[in-house]
């Protein structure tokens, strides 16, 4: 009776230009150690330049690469299908002008927004309401509500971000924490998608051939 290997595929990596990829760079398995020793050594695929900046590595392909030299061995996946392998590609350091612009059209246009929020709901006369109604007298500038509320409305972002510069506050993720990690799943569903239409399309054009 053959012995059974489970593998489960790691769902990315970060890899880089003429990488040797080995199984245990992609893949966790479960067998002896004996054997998990020559599996992991096992070289799956070289990365070249015709790779671009993904590669997608399906279960299917390291399965029969395994198969061809265990072939006493049974392999069984779990897991992800497949791993995508990210090969950044060399980024030029930001000019500083463009990071001091970009950083000034950000501040702008989200105190622009703040401003056009709390004009649309009367603010300013909300606070002239609440002034009047706790001490009776009618003012312009209740500057003892407006600046605490100023101050507050900063805290509760700092709050809500849960970040202060580069620092955390706790570990518990942010909204926009979320809201990326939802958008980055969707993104490698994407690209796993696509790369292996290319690669099916491929195949069909080389068979024609």
């Amino acid at each position: 009776m053959s012995e059974v290997v489970y593998i489960r595929m790691k769902q990315k990596i970060n890899g880089y230009r003429h990488q040797v990829i080995y199984l245990s760079d992609i893949a966790l398995i479960s067998a002896s150690t004996r054997l998990t020793e020559k599996l992991n050594n096992v070289v799956i695929h070289t990365v070249s330049t015709q790779d671009k900046n993904i590669v997608i590595i399906d279960v299917f392909r390291v399965i029969y690469e395994l198969s061809q030299t265990f072939k006493e061995l049974e392999f069984q996946p779990m897991g992800p299908n497949q791993t995508i392998v990210m090969i950044p590609s060399k980024r030029k350091k930001p000019a500083l002008l463009y990071v001091v612009l970009i950083w000034l059209l950000l501040f702008i246009g989200a105190g622009m927004a703040i401003m056009n929020f709390h004009f649309d709901v009367s603010m300013e006369e909300v606070h002239q309401h609440l002034h009047f109604l706790l001490t009776g007298e009618r003012i312009k500038h209740p500057l003892w509500l407006q600046v605490p509320y100023s101050i507050g409305l900063g805290i509760g972002m700092i709050l809500f971000f849960n970040h202060l510069f580069k620092k955390r506050i706790n570990e518990e993720p942010s909204p926009l924490e979320i809201e990326m990690h939802k958008y980055q799943q969707d993104l490698d569903q994407y690209v796993s998608y696509h790369e292996n239409q290319i690669n099916q399309d491929h195949k069909k054009h080389d068979s024609t051939d």
